[in-house]
């Protein structure tokens, strides 16, 4: 129920939906308007009418899927119809966008028809550069696919056939070639003959496993002979049936190098599995569940079992999202007219050797996993992993170039630059923190644990294994507020009527008795000021990290962690700092929550603590401190202090890092200003921290930021305390609680290490 609702939120969230249309040139003039439509865009009409392939120079259509489907066989719901399947249908097209950088326009075909899909689909190739089909039922997806490839001239691609055809197929190249096995000798045995299955078997042949030697399985038993000769099976099984007995799954697994499992759930049991060759290789697919746990593959033998399941919490997860945005991406970039056998199994080995090279610490970080080292439980690069589509992407172009179905050829150092600048260094900050803490969850003190809001988050910091969350307040509250909230989540509650007050009281008085506090006020406010409580906690140690702040004002929200836990041996001051996320870059901006008018000195100090921040998402730090003025140009104690603040920060000898001031805005963050006008400067790039020089333009910048510039904002953060403590924002949502929980069991992580 919790996630469901959160899921119904996530979608219903003005705009509804997922995704939407954009312009991509200026529309602000009316000569902007005059080229955009009439009368300018007769010219590109009549150059596309003299020759059709402008359209890719002149228009959308070469970055354009059409995203297709009929709903028969959403993943997990089945037939569903076409209507409930536009969201699944939409998330696919946000991943084509998020991971390739790819345009999608959805296509729900209201019918079972095979012949209407197929015309239907056929009609719009003036409209797109490819053709996305998803979630159609076999066998009617095989012959839709088919058919399509045949009349149209763009890429046609059925992913619930090939994607996890061609990253199980990486998965399985590199499994042999551990196992120190060859592809000509495995025997397979496959549990599910649908499309997924029926694809994947096809394209271990393509790898080089033979076809006799590939046994399937479904509802009825071995696909066999006699099930062929009797008309039990349609003509796409048929095609591995020849010299197969009768038999069930028992018997197709005897024996079996490899297990390939496309079917359902806990239907392998560890018997079956030490029935199998030496060493065995064990791919449990099933989503949810797969057909058979992947501890329990690796513990029902002794010796060697690689297994891959499809889930993300384990080892080896065989997710088609490292396929098909790449593959489409290429496909796309050299004007492919299909999507050949040559081009998948490029994508297959290109994935299989990038999981062989070294793993950048920086992927390795996002996993939370400083051993991704290629071996039996690693396989297969992870979706994260940024270098895919600079692999997987040239591949599949390249072999289109050399299969003879590319339009065009391409230069594979430009091609790979141009990657590079259409998908930019946004690294997904957030994820890197979020796996960093998972791999050692801390215990985060809620100080509003009675909201609803704050159960919510609660209940995802569990459930995604970010942190261990203690929830403040009334007991008897919490648990009433998950049951009403329907969520499956037993929190761990701090009643303050429960606890020993008096041992909290304590130390809140010995912090605050010669600061106006007596032993009788002491109890009163960690009885009855959930922020007093945490942060006594936090200091005590039982509890890691404090969050609060959610449903009152910054300041009095700051003001108990501060008076309890202070800040840090090496701080005198704290700060707010908002990391903000645009499309092609990242920059972390100060103070924008605390310090209403710090001089040069705190200043100077705010920027040494958010550039350590910067460091722990993996960002090397480029310090601006901001001003009206550049370099002087103005000189009066407004500009002075900004440049001064910039001159103590570069004379800290710890500072290793490119620091400059006082500068405007526009010259920290424009490289043409940066280095056409101020060659001299210290900063070698634009600056990817910024220093504003009051509280009032740190929060009306990066609000500014955020609304009118896109940027995704992650904060406010704060820098300089002893424990980590962070203040939220009232109104934050549920992912904004959870990612400064993210970052607080990350700061605390840092300080056990």
């Amino acid at each position: 129920m919790g996630l469901d609702e959160d899921a119904l939120d996530y979608h219903r969230r003005d705009p509804p939906g997922k995704f939407a249309i954009k312009t991509t040139k200026p529309t602000s003039t009316q000569r902007d308007l005059s080229l955009a439509y009439s009368p300018g865009v007769a010219a590109p009409c009549r150059a596309i009418a003299d020759d059709p392939t402008d359209a890719y120079d002149y228009t959308a259509k070469g970055n354009l899927v059409g995203m297709v489907s009929n709903g028969t066989a959403v993943l997990g719901l089945g037939d569903i119809g076409a209507q409930a399947s536009k969201p699944v249908i939409e998330g696919n097209g946000v991943l084509l966008k998020r991971f390739a950088d790819i345009d999608v326009f959805d296509l729900e075909l209201d019918t079972h028809d095979p012949d209407a899909i197929v015309e239907t689909v056929a009609l719009t190739e003036p409209s797109f550069g490819g053709i996305h089909l998803e979630d159609i039922a076999a066998p009617a997806c095989f012959a839709v696919e088919e058919r399509l490839r045949e009349r149209m001239d763009i890429p046609v691609y059925h992913d619930d056939q090939h994607g996890t055809a061609i990253v199980s197929g990486a998965a399985l190249l590199n499994a042999v070639d551990i196992l120190e096995k060859d592809l000509e000798s495995l025997e397979v045995a496959f549990a599910g003959a649908g499309a997924s299955a029926l694809a994947t078997a096809e394209f271990y042949v393509s790898l080089g496993v033979p076809r006799e030697n590939l046994t399937l399985v479904d509802t009825g038993g071995i696909v066999s002979d006699a099930r062929a000769e009797a008309g039990d099976i349609n003509e796409y099984k048929t095609r591995f049936a020849a010299g197969r007995p009768d038999g069930d799954l028992a018997d197709a697994i005897k024996g079996a190098d490899v297990f390939v499992g496309l079917a359902v759930g806990s239907i392998v049991t560890p018997e079956m599995v030490r029935s199998m060759a030496d060493d065995p290789i064990v791919f449990a697919m099933a989503n949810p569940d797969p057909e058979v746990g992947y501890h329990e593959a690796k513990d029902a033998r002794e010796d060697t079992v690689i297994a891959a399941t499809g889930r993300s919490d384990f080892p080896n997860q065989v997710n088609n999202v490292l396929c098909f945005p790449y593959v489409f991406r290429g496909a796309l970039d050299v004007r492919a007219t299909e999507i050949n056998e040559e081009m998948k199994v490029a994508a297959a080995h290109a994935l299989a050797a990038l999981a062989r090279e070294d793993v950048p610490d920086a992927v390795a970080k996002a996993y939370g996993d400083d051993r991704l080292r290629y071996g039996p439980e690693y396989l297969i690069p992870k979706p994260l992993d940024p270098r895919v589509l600079f692999e997987v992407a040239p591949a599949v172009a390249r072999a289109a170039v050399e299969s003879g179905v590319a339009s065009i050829d391409i230069d594979l150092d430009d091609y790979l630059e141009e990657l590079e600048a259409r998908l930019g260094k946004d690294r997904e900050m957030m994820r890197i923190v979020l796996n960093k803490a998972k791999t050692d969850p801390k215990l985060v003190a809620l100080a509003e644990g009675e909201n609803p809001t704050t159960v919510r988050a609660a209940a995802r910091m569990r459930e995604e294994g970010v942190a261990d969350p203690l929830l403040i307040g009334d007991r008897a509250t919490i648990e009433s507020r998950v049951a009403s909230l329907g969520l499956d989540f037993d929190p761990e509650v701090v009643d303050p009527a429960e606890v020993d007050i008096d041992e909290y009281a304590d130390t809140l008085y010995r912090a605050r008795q010669r600061k106006g506090l007596t032993r009788v006020e002491a109890k009163d406010r960690v009885r009855t000021d959930a922020d007093y409580l945490g942060s006594v906690m936090v200091d005590r140690g039982d509890a890691d990290a404090l969050l609060t702040g959610l449903t009152h004002h910054y300041p009095s929200a700051l003001r108990p962690p501060l008076q309890v836990i202070g800040t840090a041996p090496d701080a005198d001051y704290v700060a707010g700092v908002y990391m903000l996320a645009f499309r092609n870059r990242v920059v972390f901006v100060a103070d924008t929550t605390v310090n209403q008018d710090p001089g040069a000195d705190v200043l100077a100090e705010i920027g040494r603590h958010t550039a350590d921040l910067a460091r722990r998402f993996n960002i090397d730090p480029r310090v601006a401190f901001l001003s009206y003025s550049n370099f002087g140009s103005v000189d009066n104690r407004g500009t002075r202090k900004p440049r001064r603040a910039a001159e103590l920060l570069r004379a800290n000898d710890e500072v290793t890092f490119p620091v400059d001031g006082e500068m405007q805005a526009d010259t920290a963050v424009v490289e043409e200003i940066l280095a056409g006008t101020y060659g001299f400067s210290e900063l070698d790039a634009p600056a990817n921290v910024l220093i504003f020089p009051t509280l009032e333009a740190g929060n009306i910048g990066y609000k500014l930021l955020q609304r009118l510039g896109g940027a995704d904002a992650v904060g406010p953060m704060l820098v300089g305390m002893d424990k980590p403590v962070h203040v939220l924002q009232r109104g934050d949502e549920v992912s904004d609680i959870v990612n400064l929980a993210g970052v607080a069991v990350v700061d605390a992580q840092e300080q056990d290490s």
